[in-house]
C-alpha cells in the first residue's frame, strides 16, 4: 500500500511539472498543409527537415491567387543556396538563400498559454498531450503561436503574423523521425550545371 502511495505521489509530481520550450528531433519527415489569412495561397506539402546539416526539402502541390502550382525546393542554409528543381525535364534553378536557418523549435523565451488533451482524456490513447507556445518570430518580424507534443516536441501546428500577410497557419501530420533517404537532402546531378539567379529568397518568401 504503501509503495503504491508512493507510486502515485511520483506520477502526480511528474504530471505537475511545468513545461519547458524544446527542440524537435533534428531529423524529421513528414507532411504539413499551409494556408494564410487572405485565403490567396493553400499549399500541401511533403517535407525533409534536417536540423544538423541545416537543410529542407519541400515537395509542395497547391494554389496561389486562384493558380496551381507544384514545386520541389532544396535549401541548403550552410550553402546559402535554394535548388529549384523540376524532376521531369532535368531541369535546375539554384538562387541565393538569405537568412538564417530556424530549427523547429520552441524558441527559450516563448510563452507558454496552455497544456490541453487533443482529443479525448477518457481513455489510453484516445487523446494527444500538447503545449501551446506564443512568442515573437526572429528580429520581431511578428508573433507566432506553436504547438507541440509534449513528449517529443513533434510540431502539431504553427501560426505565424505579419505585417504583410496577416495570419499563416501550418499544420503537420504523419510526422516520422528520421529520414529514410537521406540522399534527397542532396542537389540531384543535374543541378551541377543549375543557372544561378541574382535575386535572393528567404524561407518565408517560398510560402507566398
Amino acid at each position: 500500500m504503501r509503495l503504491l502511495a508512493a507510486l502515485t505521489c511520483l506520477l502526480a509530481g511528474c504530471l505537475a511539472q511545468k513545461p519547458h520550450p524544446c527542440s524537435s528531433p533534428p531529423l524529421m519527415s513528414g507532411a504539413f498543409s499551409l494556408t494564410t489569412q487572405d485565403e490567396k495561397l493553400f499549399t500541401y506539402a511533403l517535407y525533409l527537415y534536417d536540423a544538423l546539416g541545416q537543410r529542407m526539402r519541400f515537395w509542395e502541390q497547391g494554389t496561389y491567387e486562384n493558380k496551381s502550382f507544384v514545386q520541389d525546393v532544396l535549401l541548403n542554409f550552410r550553402e546559402g543556396a535554394l535548388y529549384d528543381i523540376i524532376d521531369s525535364n532535368r531541369t535546375c534553378t539554384k538562387k541565393p538563400l538569405t537568412g538564417d536557418f530556424q530549427p523547429l523549435a520552441v524558441p527559450k523565451d516563448a510563452t507558454l498559454l496552455a497544456q490541453v488533451v487533443l482529443g479525448s482524456s477518457s481513455g489510453p490513447g484516445q487523446g494527444l498531450l500538447v503545449n501551446t507556445w506564443m512568442g515573437d518570430l526572429p528580429k520581431k518580424a511578428g508573433k507566432f503561436l506553436t504547438t507541440v507534443t509534449e513528449f517529443g516536441c513533434i510540431p502539431v501546428s504553427t501560426l505565424y503574423q505579419t505585417e504583410q500577410f496577416g495570419w499563416t497557419v501550418i499544420s503537420f501530420f504523419n510526422n516520422i523521425i528520421g529520414i529514410a533517404d537521406p540522399s534527397l537532402l542532396n542537389p540531384p546531378d543535374f543541378c551541377s550545371n543549375a543557372k544561378t539567379e541574382e535575386e535572393p529568397v528567404d524561407f518565408l518568401s517560398l510560402f507566398h
